[in-house]
């Protein structure tokens, strides 16, 4: 859109005197289909425009000015420093005021700029998005979601009837894509998962809800709402406009992050990042619903896509790519719904042999859930998983509790189809067998690593762990003991040294 075409308001924020500080010119206009963004050098300008969606209503300035504030309330729970202020705009004659006396015809939202280079998608491009990074994020996303608010209203939206209405409704809008980017038998397949969650899984959503899982979330947390930003990241941009969008299970929000990343072929990151973030806040049984989030993230962002195909203004070649691009999403989002073969690995081992660094590189290559039991007995405790543990955490009663939930967790999950490595000692036989036995009752097919190391070898890697969640010092090894594998345990074990390289060790577990 040139500059005549503009509305006279935003023409004049083109203009450097508009504002009372430095600006670098010239000024910078970003459309989107809801507003204008203004960049000035040091600050960014967002003006809402006059439009009403249905599931987005700017329509007046009361309205304007209400979900302004709403902007900035909402998204300094996770981009403070970038939120600053919403200011009024008066006008007198032909001229428009920012923060001008007389009554306002105007609101914007004031930001603090930042570079583009700083967005995830950006440090992607670049390969700086790395595991620490991810880790970090996880950290960063379990705590905000953590102090999220909710109440019975919030939660109301975590009802089958609310979550079903809004993705049939995705189905309904995308009909026309069959015979396009979307297939009738990815169509049908995917609607059929959901109708038969919906149906068969009403206790699972309730649980969702009595267990607090439903809040105030961010609602659009992809990694282009994320950003790097003098060395804190940074999450923004939340969805202010519509609450049956924000009002949602954690698994949504997350759900963004690893679609995203799995759409641009880097499941190892998905992986890592979705570990980081289960363990951080205990929701493992949250893996139950998040195939059905991961499913609509990706049917959404086809569904937009597909949008532009039906545009006459848009350009042929533009719509080939865009008509693409859809249909890779609307694979995805069938991708995620079909069965998988679920299966538990157990880790076995003292402390200090290697379990949690092989389980970490197995989880990666294999797409499996990683629960380790230092983070299941924190979680049990009620305690932050950096705490260090008195001795009451370890009792033989807590122990035991820790291993009831660990396979309560593992049977769970595998039964779901996921593959699930329970990362814990294992090393007395009566928990190894009961492990066995609850695999063999739900069919689910089962191995034992074995991992092992020299005495002194575990003893150095103790005295140089750091920044753990273990609790294990060098000084308890000589305490622990490692039961001997039954004749009837040992056609699951296989047997890894983990001084030797691992690569070429864990191969037969691959199949």
């Amino acid at each position: 859109m040139t500059d005549a075409l503009l509305p006279a308001l935003i023409q004049q924020m083109t203009e450097p005197a508009f504002y009372p500080h430095p600006v670098q010119a010239p000024i910078q206009v970003i459309q989107t289909h809801i507003s204008y963004v203004l960049l000035t050098g040091d600050y960014a300008y967002k003006v809402k425009k006059p439009l009403n969606f249905g599931f987005l209503d700017f329509s007046t300035l009361a309205k304007r000015q209400h979900f302004c504030a709403e902007e900035l309330r909402l998204n300094q729970r996770g981009a403070a420093e970038l939120y600053l202020e919403v200011l009024p705009i008066a006008q007198i004659g032909d001229r428009f005021h920012l923060d001008g006396t007389g009554e306002a015809v105007e609101y914007v939202v004031k930001m603090q700029q930042f570079p583009q280079s700083s967005l995830f998608t950006e440090l992607f491009d670049r390969g700086e998005l790395t595991a620490p990074l991810l880790e970090q994020l996880a950290r960063v996303l379990a705590a905000f979601h953590a102090h999220a608010e909710t109440n019975d209203y919030i939660r109301g939206f975590g009802t089958v009837a609310k979550i079903r209405a809004a993705i049939d409704e995705n189905y309904e809008q995308t009909l026309q894509s069959v015979g396009g980017p979307q297939t009738q038998q990815q169509l049908d397949e995917t609607r059929q998962y959901t109708d038969r969650l919906f149906a068969e899984q009403q206790a699972l959503f309730e649980s969702r809800i009595a267990h607090n899982w439903i809040r105030e979330c961010h609602g659009d947390v992809h990694l282009r709402n994320i950003a790097l930003w003098h060395d804190k990241i940074l999450l923004f941009d939340c969805i202010e406009f519509n609450e049956p969008f924000r009002f949602v299970d954690v698994m949504f929000d997350i759900a963004y992050i690893i679609m995203d990343l799995d759409a641009r072929d880097r499941r190892d990151l998905s992986n890592l990042f979705l570990n980081a973030y289960i363990e951080q806040t205990g929701d493992w049984e949250g893996l139950q619903v998040l195939p059905l989030y991961l499913s609509r993230q990706s049917y959404v962002r086809a569904k937009v896509t597909s949008f532009l195909l039906s545009d006459p203004a848009i350009p042929d070649a533009t719509k080939q790519e865009a008509s693409a691009t859809a249909a890779r999403y609307y694979r995805l989002a069938w991708e995620y719904t079909q069965p998988q073969q679920g299966r538990v690995i157990l880790m076995a081992g003292l402390s200090g042999s290697g379990k949690s660094t092989t389980a970490r590189q197995l989880a990666k290559q294999l797409g499996a859930v990683q629960i380790r039991s230092d983070a299941v007995r924190k979680h049990l405790a009620g305690m932050p998983l950096e705490a260090h543990g008195s001795d009451d955490l370890y009792t033989a009663e807590m122990t035991q509790k820790t291993y009831d939930r660990l396979l309560h967790l593992g049977i769970t999950l595998a039964a779901q189809g996921y593959t699930v490595i329970l990362d814990a000692k294992y090393d007395r036989q009566p928990l190894r067998q009961a492990a066995i036995e609850q695999a063999a009752t739900h069919q689910l097919p089962l191995q034992i690593l074995h991992c092992t190391a020299p005495l002194p070898i575990l003893q150095e890697r103790l005295q140089q762990r750091q920044d753990d969640i273990s609790d294990a010092t060098a000084d308890l090894l000589p305490q622990q003991h490692m039961d001997d594998f039954s004749e009837a345990e040992q056609p699951f074990v296989i047997e890894l040294d983990t001084t030797q390289d691992l690569e070429a060790q864990l191969k037969s577990t691959n199949h």
